[in-house]
């Protein structure tokens, strides 16, 4: 078992484990209309607590998972990026997955990209992994941008989310892959 220790650094980011301080802001960007926009629905306060303590077990128990990010500059949390392996049976699954949520003062400034290669590096250099996936709702441009510069390719294989209900307008979504090779072709 990890203790969490671990310390991702980039130019301008810090990717960690979690800490206490985090949850409120954690909860402010969760409640926050238009950062989730492209989900069911804002999370009360309580579910953004769930959710960061399931981060901060998933890191704690294997040393990695979606990282608390920090601006290494004045030391301000502003989301999460890193590695997660979906519960939801996917028709992709079993896989790990990219992903990242930033607070709206964070957007633009290339902070999502690159926090995500710091976790890609990670994932493909000290885990190994084979294949990295992201996958978002159709009409989410930016994390679809933030996928095609990390240089995932969009696969021809759209699905329909099984977490939201049929008809739902955010359950048809599209997957990005990246495997190891591309990766690493596109690092040297």
């Amino acid at each position: 078992m990890d203790d969490g220790s671990l310390r991702i650094e980039t130019p301008r980011l810090r990717l960690r484990q979690w800490r206490d301080a985090d949850y409120a802001p954690f909860a402010a960007l969760n409640a926050d209309a238009e950062v989730m926009r492209y989900f069911p629905a804002p999370l009360t306060r309580a579910e953004s607590d769930a959710m960061a303590d399931r981060c901060r077990a998933l890191i704690a128990g294997r040393g990695w998972g979606p990282w608390a990010v920090e601006r290494k500059l004045d030391g301000v949390f502003v989301g999460f990026v890193g590695l997660h392996e979906p519960a939801a049976a996917l028709p992709f699954s079993p896989c790990v997955e990219i992903a990242w949520r930033l607070a709206r003062d964070a957007w633009g400034s290339g902070l999502a990209t690159e926090a995500a290669r710091a976790a890609l590096a990670y994932g493909f250099g000290t885990l190994g992994l084979d294949e990295i996936v992201s996958f978002t709702t159709l009409d989410n441009r930016r994390s679809r941008a933030v996928m095609e510069r990390l240089g995932m390719r969009e696969d021809a294989l759209g699905f329909e989310h099984p977490a939201l209900p049929p008809g739902h307008p955010l359950r048809p979504h599209c997957l990005y892959r990246l495997p190891r090779a591309t990766w690493r072709a596109g690092a040297a």
